[in-house]
């Protein structure tokens, strides 16, 4: 049986815009700049800790809340530099030889029977010997490279963006094989020889915290807590992605997503869901937040049936005239 391959995707960058070159970037400013000029707004720490992983060719680890836009740093560093964007997605049981390499066994098994078949025929003159025919199968041609494996195959253009998601969903043996490969940038496989990356991948690694992910890793990469974006700068974000709402409603739906996240519920809103929100406010009522709408719509923001109740008529109407209303001035 084909053992279970991971569940990865491997993608080019595809947005428009300037390439940009990150690491020629002179200073923290110039990062935050190359990824605004996308609608990523990163702020002070985030840009920092980039621009030095970049300098210093060091993994970079992103922890914090789901929603944050951890994920999002790998995908706007890799549009932004013109970079593929290979993507290893980590899940309980995940061990090396899925996030490594596989070898492709129906096209072994094609090739096993044509050679038979070839010398039953006598095509070659003379069956393949054994020990030629096991060289042959164990060769690059049907090598299926997983995550790991791709990136450090790249060559010496613009090194692939490698994010590794949610390694805290990973177990401690793949963290300390993970911690290996990340050391100097190689990995082995037995039947063909080590792979080292001519030029070291831009690695990202994620992780919701929910559990402990090991020190020794964490000291192989510069760390950084993402936070959720204070109101001023989600509303731009806000904007940015979706530029067709309003300036005032994205700065509401921000006062309002940064008030749910306050109430201690079961899944807060992150970004994405705030995007969201604005997005159906603007398509079902032109731009206008009233408690009907909002609560007709708070399935775009909340994604569990407890928090939904929770969030009553009142407790809405209370959260938009914080945060300004429907046709008032904005609240403070």
């Amino acid at each position: 049986m084909m053992p279970r391959a991971a569940n990865v995707a491997s993608m080019p960058s595809n947005q428009p815009g300037q390439r940009v070159d990150l690491r020629s970037c002179s200073s923290p400013r110039g990062v935050a700049a190359a990824l605004e000029s996308t609608g990523y707004m990163p702020d002070e720490g985030l840009a920092t800790a980039l621009f030095l992983a970049l300098r210093m060719r060091r993994p970079l680890f992103l922890e914090g809340d789901p929603g944050v836009g951890k994920t999002e740093v790998a995908r706007t560093v890799a549009a932004v530099s013109g970079a593929e964007l290979i993507r290893l997605q980590c899940y309980e049981g995940i061990d090396s030889s899925q996030a490594v390499y596989e070898w492709d066994y129906s096209r072994q098994i094609l090739h096993l029977r044509a050679a038979e078949a070839a010398a039953k025929l006598g095509a070659e003159g003379k069956a393949t010997s054994t020990e030629d025919l096991e060289d042959e199968l164990f060769t690059e041609r049907f090598l299926v490279a997983r995550p790991l494996l791709a990136a450090m195959r790249s060559g010496a253009g613009v090194p692939p963006v490698l994010l590794v998601d949610e390694i805290d969903r990973a177990d401690d043996e793949f963290e300390a094989f993970l911690l290996e490969a990340l050391s100097d940038y190689t990995v082995t496989v037995p039947e063909l020889g080590t792979f080292h990356a001519e030029v070291p991948p831009v690695c990202i690694l994620t992780s919701n915290r929910t559990r402990d992910v090991h020190d020794a890793l964490k000291r192989r990469c510069l760390y950084h807590w993402v936070k959720h974006p204070d109101v001023e700068r989600e509303a731009r974000i806000i904007e940015a992605r979706a530029p067709q709402v309003p300036a005032e409603l994205a700065r509401r739906v921000a006062a309002i997503s940064q008030d749910l996240r306050g109430l201690g519920l079961y899944k807060p809103p992150g970004v994405a869901e705030s995007i969201d929100w604005a997005v159906a406010l603007d398509t079902l009522g032109g731009g206008t937040l009233e408690v009907a709408l909002a609560r007709a719509t708070l399935g775009t923001v909340l994604k569990y049936r407890e928090d939904v109740d929770r969030v009553g008529d009142e407790v809405l109407e209370g959260l938009i005239g914080s945060a300004g209303g429907a046709g008032g001035e904005p609240g403070s």
